[in-house]
């Protein structure tokens, strides 16, 4: 199928403005010591609905139709940047942190994670699940999301203030960089299972599963739970041995003629055996980078800074661009349930880690700055208002209280950061010495 020469003017116009926007408000940001990620948001809530829709809605209705040629365009634009950005975070999925820290590690990722997943659970009985969830959600499925919305952490994040900050390589940053990942594993295994759930409930389920013909909900969710943690395991535990052994083998000529395209297909492949599966095509671009990284294929310059510097300049900023697009701050703020919620997501976690810390026998000041900087959501946050949103689980009111709250709790640990650690030399807790610099991740521009 091919476009008239129209369509792809408008396709061309589209992405052109979007990525303009993107990298012009995320630069500013920058600039300003903030995630880029926020700037790249606010350029397209600037295209969206929000301003331009308010303003013009005829001019913002003909560049970023809902419907066409060009909102198809967009839509598939939309998956590849989350695609390739799940990518792309997977390869910084690194868990570290010396014996003597590990006690601390362990005790905040416990306190950290189960307490505010464990209270957005409780709290979600008082809470009408109808007012918030998307035509495919149910009570269950809505309360998981809000628990990992409470209790997610935003690893690119944090990695990009502490390396503008010039203390990636100290203890404090190993620490919240290794909680971080702990927790991100445990809460996307859930976010797994919460896609299985509403999959085995939907008549569109789309894979194997769907090829028997069975109905009986309470087997289809036993598949789908069952089968995203069998995948998850198996290539967090042996994808990169997989990987390793494809890359160097004899019968292997794509490596030998493009190493780029190589982990572009392997990536691809990864996420399309996720799909038959039935499982949501994050997790296979998520395992696919973490195999590609625990197998040591991104240290270093090689075939991977070209999927690197291609995908930062355009999928993933057009998806964070779309993102904003998609945000209606006129007509799908709840502002009372936002502000309390808010507080409660920032309450909650702070508290958590806080009391980790103390519990691990760490001083009030650093764990005060454990709390502040594993309170920042992020990339992952927005991953799972647009995960679930797409799949329906939640509405568009959720959506936006949910990219909203990673939007200012990713500030807020900027600016906090930046004020207790920028002129320290990278020196916290008391720590003499190490001060290694690392270098830098290009993944970690502030998703």
């Amino acid at each position: 199928m091919s476009l008239h020469a129209a369509d792809v003017a408008h396709v061309l116009v589209a992405l052109t403005l979007l990525v303009l926007v993107a990298h012009v408000f995320g630069h500013i940001f920058a600039v300003l010591r903030q995630p880029p990620v926020i700037g790249e948001i606010l350029g397209g809530l600037l295209l969206g609905p929000t301003v331009l829709g308010a303003l013009a809605p005829d001019v913002k209705e003909s560049l970023l139709p809902e419907t066409g040629p060009t909102a198809s365009a967009l839509g598939a634009m939309y998956q590849l940047g989350l695609v390739f950005m799940m990518f792309l975070a997977g390869s910084e999925l690194r868990p570290g942190g010396t014996a003597s820290e590990r006690r601390t590690i362990v005790s905040v990722s416990l306190f950290g994670l189960a307490l505010p997943f464990g209270v957005g659970l409780l709290v979600t009985r008082m809470v009408d699940p109808a007012a918030f969830s998307g035509p495919k959600g149910s009570p269950l499925a809505f309360a998981l999301v809000f628990g990992i919305a409470i209790a997610v952490t935003s690893i690119p994040v944090i990695s990009r203030i502490m390396l503008d900050l010039g203390i990636l390589g100290t203890p404090f940053a190993r620490m919240v960089l290794s909680v971080a990942v702990l927790e991100d594993i445990a809460l996307y295994v859930a976010l797994a299972v919460v896609l299985g759930l509403v999959q085995a409930e939907s008549s569109e389920g789309f894979g194997l599963w769907s090829l028997t013909g069975i109905t009986s909900v309470p087997l289809s969710a036993a598949y789908y739970v069952l089968v995203s943690l069998v995948f998850l395991a198996v290539f967090l535990l042996w994808g990169h041995r997989i990987f390793r052994r494809l890359a160097r083998h004899r019968l292997n000529a794509l490596e030998r003629r493009s190493p780029t395209a190589f982990r572009v297909v392997l990536m691809l492949s990864v996420v399309l055996l996720a799909i038959v599966l039935g499982i949501n095509s994050v997790f296979g671009a998520l395992v696919a980078g973490v195999s590609a990284a625990r197998a040591g294929d991104t240290d270093g310059p090689g075939p991977w800074d070209g999927i690197k510097q291609f995908s930062l300049a355009l999928f993933v900023p057009v998806y964070f661009a779309l993102v904003g697009v998609q945000l209606d701050l006129l007509h799908n703020l709840p502002v009372v349930f936002f502000v309390w919620f808010l507080l409660l997501a920032c309450g909650v976690k702070l508290a958590a880690v806080w009391l980790g810390a103390r519990v691990a026998g760490e001083g009030n000041t650093l764990a005060v700055n454990l709390a502040v900087a594993l309170n920042a959501r992020g990339g992952p946050g927005i991953v799972l208002a647009t995960v679930t949103f797409t799949a329906g689980i939640i509405n568009a009111e959720f959506f936006t209280v949910l990219v909203l709250l990673s939007i200012l709790t990713s500030q807020a640990a900027g600016i906090w950061l930046d004020r207790v650690f920028r002129g320290h030399g990278g020196r916290d807790r008391g720590e003499e010495g190490d001060e290694a610099q690392v270098d830098k991740p290009d993944v970690v521009r502030g998703l």
